[in-house]
């Protein structure tokens, strides 16, 4: 057992939030997006900023460094050290007052940007300092790197917006920094506070000079810290720019005081093309003089890998024209729109006069394709956004690496600074991606390289000084956003000079005398490549495991399976609130552990062996994927194509195999076995339902939690009276029969082979080619890590299923985790062409049916049957991007409104919201959006919700009765062919 130590007991007895002094806690918390690796000697997330200041108080006594984090998204190493790690983004993320008549707001540090807009969204204002990590960057990380967003141009730097900080000093005094006058009068602060200002006004009224000739004259300047807003010609001088940019190094953030701009109500965007990169750059001097808030870059490689990521493919298909090697994002945003829409015919223009056209040799090849569809506009932000992870998502050894990320030169430079810096490139053996911020001379750059060799280190550190030689060249600024952290803090000297960074030391010193506050970052800092602190050190190594799922697309160890956990690049984009899916054990309980970001961590800290011997299979490691309800919206939305419910079942096979099944286990994985068993017997079956003891008993024995009720059994199971119906001359399709929707509720498939016979198909249900056993997928085998019974379950049905995919015949399905296991795991099962046939012929029952009504092949007459439909999807189907033909296919029904739920998992997830220890997650997952929406609907209202899981779920948390889209077309057939007498099925629900 572990030995707790004196500081984790004091910190536990003085603080109510989390104390996390475990290696798996610790081992979460020692990466950020950097390439480097620091292990905490302990994490505390502290429920009040009271208790994030007695953590500082507490750690201070005990000689400990302290290190404030937010999202963890830094790329330098700011938010990483071997002290006490404080994490302000669960709890401590508060609007704390808001005047909308000044336009300001003060909040807490820990508040995501994307959270905070979206409360400011409603008063018409917007704080606009617009970081491609806003899901997930919060205000506190944000000032302490001084970030800049893509529309600096219109609206400046974090620090243009920082009107305010309150923070306290190592040594616990807190104070205000804001706006003083350089006499100091009627400045409120303790005399330490008095006297601290004093110094620092002093130091810039000495270093005026050295700071005027030094500083670089580039708005993208974040490096070292802000001296020039000490010097006399910033009277009155503001304390707080001093502290923005300082990484946590000079005093502890409690609050920030923002300014705010209206919100961007009209906009237009033009994508220039251009066939050469270097006349991209060159052109972006001119563009910037028709003053629009942004001009991005997107080069020719994330173009390439933004076409293998399936959520990129449509935006990137209908703004992206032939096959340019750079675009530039030219973005107007005036108040009226007539003034928009004539600067981008403006931008038509120069770009001819540039000498630019679409039939031109490769050079001058290029013009602008206009977007004015604001749906359209938001795709390519969110793709351009997303241009640190489509560059990650190579899925090779070397990968782009940031330490050059973001330099930045005056833009008549751009285009040869970027020219000798793809030599520099060639000269050292590799290549480099280029993206980002052209409109202020600061792209994001980054050499490909594998960090696990010495070799590619050396070229790391040869990159990075010739390349920053170059920017001091153009006098430019070798951190133009990012901040310093590790990478950059040791360049100081030569771009600022040894006596501006002996006035770094001299502040640093007068803040923070103990050197307590993050230390090793701006001063003092390590070598950038030292490799004891990289993520991966000379001594990482995994070694050989056995795996059961094909990871053949990865490198290294277990066939592949280290190459896939370490494509995390720590990013972070699993941790957005809202939007799409991912990831909904975040989202419910905002805890590190229980994010995508977090479990990939503890995977590659465990393979290398880091957290000790048998680490995969302990308990440490099933309490991190605990809460993983393998809702597989990683595999879509994670742009690195982090697949965590398949790394979750490699997890659960090796936990098997170790150390056996539990009882729920069991009663889960082998459903399909005992299912018609108990079905035949469904009185009994169902008494555990009915009987509170049974219950308990369940609960204690089985971990089943006594709250729910369990899918009843039912004796009139779905057997078909044959094994084909439908006309003999019908276009030919295959009913997979499911084992939930044949044992539980068969009425789903009643209702789709009525829709599909009365659509002339004839319709195939073929009985297992061995065996009298009705046909699975084997998903419940794969949820208990029964990775082999899943193979023989698949096996069967690929026999049974072959002959019809071999001549093209669709295999359509209801349920769409079971359907989709043929698209997904049977493929890392089975590589053969005959799975790869039954593969390619899956489709869901209403991917199938929108495909054949596009077709104009769909002959259903169909009548109203309600006014309004509000649509759930399940997990998979948005995973697969299958949740717009379901969308599609009610909308055929006459006068028929529907209504799409923004929700991300239902929290049902298959076994998941059963289990005991899992039920309260379930349950909060569910109120997170679905329940209330479902709730708010009046009776009238039809509910709609494809998956098994979230029927229950919705029948559980809502008390309303949630119907399969294949239900809808036949209540709405049947009103077609009978005004006067709907079906049963069709009065109940019109009942209510």
């Amino acid at each position: 057992m572990r030995t707790k130590s004196q500081l984790e007991r004091r910190l536990r007895s003085e603080i109510s939030g989390e104390v996390l002094f475990d290696r798996f806690s610790r081992g979460r918390y020692a990466t950020d997006a950097s390439f480097y690796q620091i292990m905490p000697a302990g994490v505390v997330v502290p429920r009040t900023m009271d208790e994030a200041l007695r953590a500082l108080s507490v750690a201070r006594d005990a000689a400990r460094k302290v290190t404030p984090r937010g999202g963890g998204t830094s790329q330098c190493g700011q938010t990483i050290n071997d002290g006490i790690v404080i994490d302000f983004s669960k709890y401590l993320n508060r609007i704390i007052s808001l005047d909308l008549e000044r336009r300001t707001c003060v909040v807490e540090p820990g508040i995501v940007l994307d959270d905070l807009n979206r409360q400011l969204k409603k008063h018409g204002l917007w704080f606009p300092v617009d970081v491609s990590t806003a899901s997930r960057a919060t205000i506190g990380g944000m000032a302490g790197n001084n970030s800049c967003g893509g529309r600096s141009l219109r609206y400046g730097t974090m620090r243009d917006n920082t009107l305010s900080m309150q923070a306290a000093l190592a040594d616990g005094t807190l104070m205000r920094f804001g706006e003083v006058p350089r006499d100091l009068s009627g400045v409120e602060a303790p005399e330490q506070g008095i006297q601290l200002f004093r110094d620092m006004l002093a130091l810039g009224e000495r270093e005026a000079q050295e700071i005027t000739e030094r500083f670089p004259k580039v708005q993208r300047r974040v490096g070292g810290y802000n001296l020039d807003a000490l010097t006399p010609r910033n009277t009155p001088n503001n304390m707080a720019h001093l502290l923005v940019g300082s990484e946590g190094t000079l005093a502890f953030t409690t609050k920030v005081e923002l300014k705010l701009w209206p919100v961007i109500r009209n906009r237009v965007l033009g994508v220039c093309h251009f066939g050469s990169f270097y006349e991209a750059m060159d052109a972006t001097q001119h563009l910037v003089k028709l003053k629009p808030i942004a001009v991005e870059l997107v080069d020719r490689t994330m173009i390439a890998l933004g076409r293998e990521i399936a959520m990129f493919v449509p935006v990137i298909g209908a703004a992206v024209r032939g096959d340019p090697d750079a675009l530039l994002l030219v973005e107007f945003a005036e108040e009226d729109q007539d003034e928009n829409l004539r600067r981008l015919k403006q931008l038509s223009e120069l770009m001819g006069d540039l000498g630019f056209g679409w039939n031109n040799p490769t050079r001058k090849w290029g013009g602008v394709v206009e977007i004015t569809d604001p749906a359209l506009q938001t795709s390519i932000a969110e793709f351009r956004a997303a241009g640190l992870n489509v560059m990650m998502s190579m899925k090779e050894a070397g990968k782009p690496v940031s330490f050059v990320e973001d330099c930045a030169v005056p833009l008549p430079h751009l285009a040869d600074y970027t020219d000798r810096l793809n030599a520099v490139f060639r000269k050292h053996g590799t290549s480099g991606t280029m993206y980002a911020h052209a409109s202020e001379g600061c792209l994001h750059v980054r050499p490909v390289l594998n960090l696990k060799l010495e070799k590619d280190v050396h070229a790391m550190r040869a990159i990075a000084e010739e390349a920053f030689a170059m920017v001091r060249e153009y006098k430019g600024s070798h951190s133009g956003e990012h901040g310093d952290g590790i990478v950059r803090s040791e360049f100081h000297e030569p771009m600022f000079g040894a006596r501006i960074v002996a006035d770094f030391k001299e502040v640093k010193q007068r803040f923070d005398p103990e050197g307590v506050l993050n230390p090793g970052k701006i001063v003092d800092a390590p070598k950038m490549d030292d490799r004891s602190l990289f993520r991966y050190p000379p001594d990482y190594r995994v070694a050989e495991l056995k795996t059961v799922l094909d990871w053949s697309g990865y490198p290294g160890a277990g066939g592949g399976f280290q190459g896939a956990v370490e494509m995390c690049n720590n990013n972070g984009t699993c941790r957005k609130l809202e939007g799409g899916v991912m990831c909904p054990s975040y989202r419910a309980t905002r805890d590190e552990m229980h994010v995508t970001r977090g479990r990939a961590n503890t995977l590659r800290l465990a393979i290398s062996g880091q957290l000790g011997p048998d680490a995969l299979c302990s308990d440490e490691m099933m309490e991190t994927l605990e809460l993983c309800v393998s809702c597989k919206a990683c595999r879509r939305e994670c742009p690195v194509g982090v697949d965590m419910a398949k790394m979750k079942i490699e997890v659960l096979a090796a936990r098997a195999a170790k150390h056996g099944l539990t009882l729920r286990d069991r009663l889960v994985g082998y459903l399909p076995r005992y299912a018609d068993l108990a079905a035949r017997f469904a009185p009994l079956a169902n008494w555990r339902n009915d009987s509170p003891v049974l219950r308990r008993l369940f609960e204690r024995f089985a971990g089943i939690s006594a709250k729910r009720a369990l899918p009843a059994f039912r004796r009139d199971v779905f057997r078909p009276e044959s094994d084909a119906m439908g006309p003999q001359d019908g276009r030919e399709v295959v009913l997979f029969t499911d084992t939930f929707n044949r044992i539980y509720e068969r009425e789903n498939l009643d209702a789709a082979l009525r829709v599909l016979v009365a659509g002339g198909y004839r319709v195939h249900m073929p009985r297992p080619a061995s065996g009298k056993r009705p046909l699975c997928c084997g998903r419940t085998f794969l949820s208990a890590g029964l990775v082999e019974k899943a193979r023989a379950e698949l096996d069967r049905l690929v026999t049974t299923y072959a002959p019809f995919a071999a001549r093209g015949v669709p295999i359509i399905g209801l349920e769409p985790s079971c359907l989709l296991t043929l698209r997904d795991e049977l493929l890392s099962l089975r590589q053969d062409d005959t799975a790869k046939a039954v593969s390619a012929h899956a489709l869901l029952f209403e991917e199938f049916v929108s495909r054949e009504a596009k077709a104009g092949r769909l002959r259903l007459p169909l009548g109203p049957i309600a006014g309004t439909a509000l649509l759930h999807g399940h997990c998979h189907q948005k995973s697969f991007d299958a949740f717009k033909p379901v969308e599609a296919v009610l909308r055929l029904v006459p006068e028929l409104k529907v209504e799409i739920i923004q929700s991300s998992c239902c929290g049902m997830a298959g076994a998941f919201g059963y289990g005991t220890e899992t039920y309260e997650a379930s349950m909060e997952m569910a109120e997170l959006s679905l329940l209330p929406a479902v709730r708010r609907a009046d009776g009238t209202t039809l509910i709609v919700a494809d998956g098994t899981s979230c029927r229950h779920q919705i029948a559980d948390g809502a008390q309303r009765n949630a119907l399969h889209a294949a239900q809808v077309l036949a209540m709405s057939l049947d009103r077609a062919q009978s005004d006067q007498n709907p079906s049963p099925l069709a009065k109940d629900v019109l009942n209510g």
